[in-house]
């Protein structure tokens, strides 16, 4: 028994390989018992339990994260225990399937690529559709390349919290590492809102989000800048500057390496006007002041989608290196 929770501490390099190939060829499906959708549910269970007993505040919060943490990490480890008592193949399903779960690269592809099949088309209301389901900006103010640009900005942004934190704590601490991870991620997503409602409730969330996050979005911004080397038309010079340099321009600790990085890459600017309930909320840009603002050409989100998606399947080749070598492979 100890051996085993021993190990499922441990990264497994074909557990995690056969993860990011599910993740690629079916993305993440939708039905009602998703780990995920079923982590949601229950801090919004959670939360209305804390509420109700007044723990609305800093207090509540923390307790939300220790509560919720506790149900899932441990509930968890219960599950993958049991499954090894009675069975290794069936533990090793299990965990493949739990560390899929968790995984969400293709999905961003699908999205952005939905936006951009319907800016190409020249269908302007499915575009801001397509969008609406990415960005919470007022879309009725958005034309075609505002939309590209939003679709590029949500892809970039969300390579880090989708797809290589989640391997960088799955390497780190194997699967409950990465539950933890997504117990964090889906509370900063429910209640980490800068709300009146969310402002001290949600504190804790977010700031253990920024903390899990910093490390794997600084090497998300390096590793952009090298693959950037091998994408046509991309520049790994800029990629590397302007992630370095603009990186603070965007809120948030984490979300502007990527972002910026990208920008530099594919060599356009980024972000410009946005709106949100009927006011401008900023009009910077991001990115070379030389290059062109993205979203004119209808290559931008198709360089972008490569230049991320590359990254990403990188970052997940690392992973199951270093996972090899936890497991010997290498030695």
């Amino acid at each position: 028994m100890r051996i085993l929770l021993v190990e499922l501490y441990r990264p497994n390099a074909v557990v995690l390989g056969a993860a990011v190939v599910l993740d690629l060829l079916f993305g993440d499906p939708v039905y009602p018992l998703h780990p995920i959708r079923l982590m949601g549910r229950t801090l919004s269970w959670l939360e209305g339990g804390l509420r109700s007993i007044g723990a609305d505040g800093y207090a509540g919060g923390i307790a939300l994260f220790f509560l919720l943490g506790f149900i899932w990490v441990d509930g968890t480890i219960v599950v993958l225990v049991a499954a090894g008592v009675l069975s290794w193949k069936l533990l090793f399903v299990i965990e493949i399937f739990l560390t899929y779960s968790c995984l969400a690269l293709r999905d961003l592809l699908k999205h952005s690529w939905a936006v951009e099949t319907a800016a190409r088309a020249g269908d302007l209301a499915g575009a801001r559709v397509a969008i609406a389901r990415l960005v919470g900006r007022d879309t009725d103010r958005m034309d075609l390349a505002a939309c590209r640009r939003a679709a590029i900005e949500s892809l970039s942004e969300n390579l880090t919290d989708g797809f290589t934190s989640a391997i960088a704590w799955y390497i780190v601490s194997g699967l409950p590492g990465l539950v933890l991870f997504k117990v964090v991620s889906t509370m900063d997503s429910m209640v980490g809102n800068k709300t009146p409602r969310y402002l001290r409730f949600g504190w804790c969330g977010a700031r253990l989000d920024d903390v899990m996050n910093f490390v794997p979005a600084r090497l998300t911004w390096i590793l952009i800048s090298v693959v950037a080397v091998f994408v046509p038309r991309c520049s790994a010079a800029k990629a590397f500057r302007v992630g370095w340099r603009q990186h603070a321009i965007l809120p948030g600790p984490n979300s502007g390496w990527s972002e910026a990085a990208t920008a530099g890459g594919i060599q356009r600017r980024l972000i410009g006007p946005i709106w949100m309930s009927g006011q401008m909320v900023t009009d910077v840009w991001v990115g070379d002041a030389g290059d062109a603002a993205a979203g004119e050409d209808e290559r931008d989100v198709w360089r972008a989608s490569v230049l991320v998606c590359a990254t990403g399947l990188v970052f997940a080749a690392i992973g199951v290196g270093v996972a090899g070598i936890w497991m010997g492979w290498w030695v």
